[in-house]
């Protein structure tokens, strides 16, 4: 480990310790300027104690919206360094990656065979036919060796 990888590891570690410290400031800060606010104005119009709870309430949401913004915009630094870290290793070891190929099927095709599907479900008042295996007999109860093993299933339209 290099004296750069080291000051690089610290950097991550004081950059979180602040980000915690900027959450707790919110949660305590809202709440004393809006106390505050709420005082002040309580003192000039002699309101009494209505309008420093009207402000300390105020300061309250308004602290748990800026830690729940924090939160989410550190959620998102963490997985998008996350995200670099996997597409790291990946490059690093490109024999391990392997990527899943998603089939697609066109348009035209998809259409065909729900066409298809309709019509052989009128047909047969939406039963499907049996399939008729290249032996010439139906479902699993075709003799060993026949049909079976080749995977060839015909259909008979008759």
């Amino acid at each position: 480990m290099s004296l750069k990888d080291i000051f690089k590891q610290q950097s991550k570690g004081m950059e979180s310790l602040a980000t915690t410290g900027v959450i707790g400031m919110h949660m305590v800060s809202g709440p004393l300027v809006g106390f505050a606010i709420g005082y002040g104005l309580d003192a000039w119009l002699g309101t009494g104690p209505w309008l420093k709870l009207v402000f300390l309430v105020m300061g309250i949401i308004a602290g748990f919206m800026n830690v729940y913004e924090d939160t989410r915009r550190l959620l998102r630094k963490m997985s998008r360094e996350e995200e670099q870290k996997r597409a790291e290793a990946l490059a690093d070891r490109p024999e391990r990656a392997t990527l899943k190929k998603k089939t697609v099927v066109p348009d035209s095709i998809a259409r065909a065979c729900a066409a298809e599907t309709a019509a052989v479900s009128r047909e047969t008042g939406g039963k499907a036919p049996a399939a008729r295996l290249r032996s010439g007999t139906t479902g699993p109860e075709a003799p060993e060796g026949e049909g079976t093993k080749t995977g060839g299933h015909d259909r008979s339209d008759g």
